[in-house]
C-alpha cells in the first residue's frame, strides 16, 4: 500500500522525543517488537556513557592542534585536512548504521563500534603523522555510525520518558564535548606536556561505556526484516533544502569544534584559555538546544526563528574573530546559543518536513549523509585559507558564505509543507 505525500502544512508539533530519529523506523519488527528492560538503570547508565563519548574525539583535538601540526610537521592545509576527516567520516558511514543494525541488532553493533572508537583514539595519538589521520578516520566513522543508531533505542525503550531523555541525551553530549575541549590541554601539560597522552586519555571513557554496554549487547535483537521503503526523496526539493540547511550550519559548527581555539591562540590567548572558551561555549548550546524547537514551532512556520539563530550564530564567530578580546567571553556564549539553535532546528525540520516516522528516518539518513559530508568542507577551507594568507582574518569570508548559505536554504526549508514522496510497505 503507497501513500502519497502532498506538500500540505504539517499538522503537529514536534515534541522534544520526535527529534530522536529512529533509524530502524522502517523496521516492522523492532517497531512492534515488546519492550521488557530487566536493568533500566543500567541501560540508561549505558546510554549516557555512550553518548558522552560522542564528541570528545572531535573537540579533544582543536586546543592542541598548533601542538600536534607542530609536532608531525603539519601545514595548516594538513592540519585543516585533520580536522575535516572525521567530519567527513559522520556524513560518508551514517548511512551505514541502519543497514548494520538490521543485520547484528543496534546494541551489539554499538558495542563493536566503542572498541574501533577507542582503537582510533589510540592510532591517532600513538603512531605519528601516519596515524593521527587514520586514527581521525576510525574516530569518525565510529561516532557517525553510533550517532545514527543511539537515538533510536532511546525512543524505543523508553517511550514514556522518551522527551525527558532527549534532554539527557542533549546535555551528555554537550558536556562530552565540553569536558574534551577544557581538559586536553590541562591533561597534556600533566603528561609532561605530551600532546598524545592528552588526546588519548579519551579511550579511557570509550572503555568504560563498553563494559557498562555489554549487558545490552547480550540482548540484541539480531537480524531484523525490513518493512518500509520510501521512494522519491532524492529528487525532492525539499528534501535537498533541509540536507543543505543541515550541511552549512554542521559546516560551522564543525569549523568552531576545529578551529575555534587556534584562532583564539592566534589573537594572543594561551590554549588552556582558548580551551576553555570553547568548552564554556558548547555548553551554552545546551539552553538553546532545548528552547529553540518549542520556539520555533509557536509560528505557522520556522523561516524566522532560522534567520534569527543563524544570525546570533554569526555575530558569535565575527565577535569572537575581530571583536577586542576583552569581550570575548560574550561573543562565545552568543555563539554557544546560536549554534544549539542551528543544530536543533536542523533536526526539528526533518521531523516537520516528514509525513510520518519511515520518511523521517530517511530523511535524517539523507541530511546526515549528505550534510555532514558537505560540513567537512568548512573546517578544510579554513586550513587552506589560513595556510595562504598567513592569518585568520580572511576566514571571515567563509563564515559569511556558509551563513548566507544556511539561510538562504533554511528560509526554503523552514516553509511549512511536506516532501513529496512515497512510503509503501514492502
Amino acid at each position: 500500500m503507497a501513500e502519497q505525500l502532498t506538500r500540505t502544512s504539517p499538522a503537529h508539533e514536534p515534541e522534544l522525543d520526535e527529534l530522536l530519529i529512529d533509524a530502524e523506523a522502517d523496521d516492522e519488527q523492532v517497531q512492534q517488537q515488546p519492550v521488557v528492560l530487566q536493568r533500566p538503570w543500567l541501560l540508561l547508565l549505558g546510554l549516557v556513557l555512550v553518548a558522552l563519548n560522542l564528541r570528545p574525539a572531535l573537540s579533544s583535538m582543536a586546543p592542541v592542534l598548533g601542538q600536534v601540526s607542530e609536532g608531525l610537521g603539519l601545514s595548516a592545509s594538513a592540519a585543516g585536512l585533520l580536522t575535516t576527516l572525521p567530519v567527513l567520516c559522520l556524513g560518508l558511514f551514517a548511512p551505514l548504521a541502519p543497514v548494520l543494525a538490521r543485520r547484528f541488532g543496534s546494541e551489539r553493533v554499538i558495542l563493536g563500534i566503542l572498541l574501533t572508537l577507542a582503537l582510533g583514539i589510540v592510532v591517532r595519538s600513538a603512531f605519528g603523522a601516519i596515524g593521527v589521520f587514520l586514527g581521525s578516520l576510525m574516530a569518525g566513522a565510529s561516532i557517525g555510525i553510533i550517532g545514527v543508531l543511539l537515538p533510536g533505542i532511546v525512543k524505543r525503550d523508553f517511550p514514556q520518558q522518551a522527551g525527558t531523555l532527549t534532554g539527557v541525551y542533549t546535555m551528555a553530549l554537550c558536556l562530552g564535548a565540553a569536558m574534551a575541549a577544557g581538559a586536553t590541554v590541562p591533561l597534556s601539560q600533566h603528561f609532561a606536556g605530551s600532546w598524545a597522552m592528552g588526546l588519548g586519555f579519551w579511550m579511557i571513557p570509550a572503555l568504560l561505556a563498553m563494559l557498562v554496554w555489554l549487558p545490552q549487547a547480550r540482548q540484541g535483537h539480531g537480524a531484523h526484516k525490513v518493512a518500509y521503503k520510501v521512494r522519491g526523496l532524492w529528487r525532492d526539493p525539499l528534501a535537498w533544502q533541509v540536507t543543505l540547511y543541515m550541511g552549512l550550519q554542521s559546516s560551522l559548527a564543525y569549523i568552531v569544534f576545529g578551529w575555534l581555539p587556534s584562532i583564539l591562540i592566534g589573537r594572543g590567548l594561551s590554549p588552556t584559555e582558548a580551551g576553555l572558551v570553547l568548552s564554556g561555549s558548547v555548553i551554552v548550546q545546551l539552553i538553546s538546544s532545548l528552547s529553540a524547537p518549542w520556539l520555533a514551532t509557536r509560528g505557522k512556520d520556522q523561516r524566522l526563528a532560522i534567520v534569527i539563530v543563524m544570525l546570533v550564530t554569526l555575530a558569535g564567530l565575527f565577535g569572537c574573530l575581530y571583536a577586542p578580546l576583552s569581550g570575548l567571553w560574550g561573543w562565545a556564549v552568543l555563539l554557544g546559543l546560536g549554534q544549539g539553535g542551528t543544530f536543533a532546528l536542523a533536526l526539528t525540520l526533518i521531523v516537520l518536513r516528514s509525513k510520518d516516522a519511515h520518511v523521517a528516518a530517511n530523511l535524517s539518513s539523507m541530511a546526515q549523509g549528505v550534510g555532514y559530508t558537505l560540513a567537512s568542507m568548512g573546517p578544510f577551507a579554513v586550513g587552506l585559507v589560513h595556510d595562504l594568507t598567513g592569518g585568520w582574518a580572511a576566514v571571515g569570508w567563509i563564515f559569511a558564505v556558509l551563513g548566507t548559505g544556511a539561510i538562504v536554504f533554511g528560509l526554503k526549508a523552514g516553509r511549512a509543507q511536506h516532501v513529496q514522496v512515497v512510503s509503501e510497505r514492502v
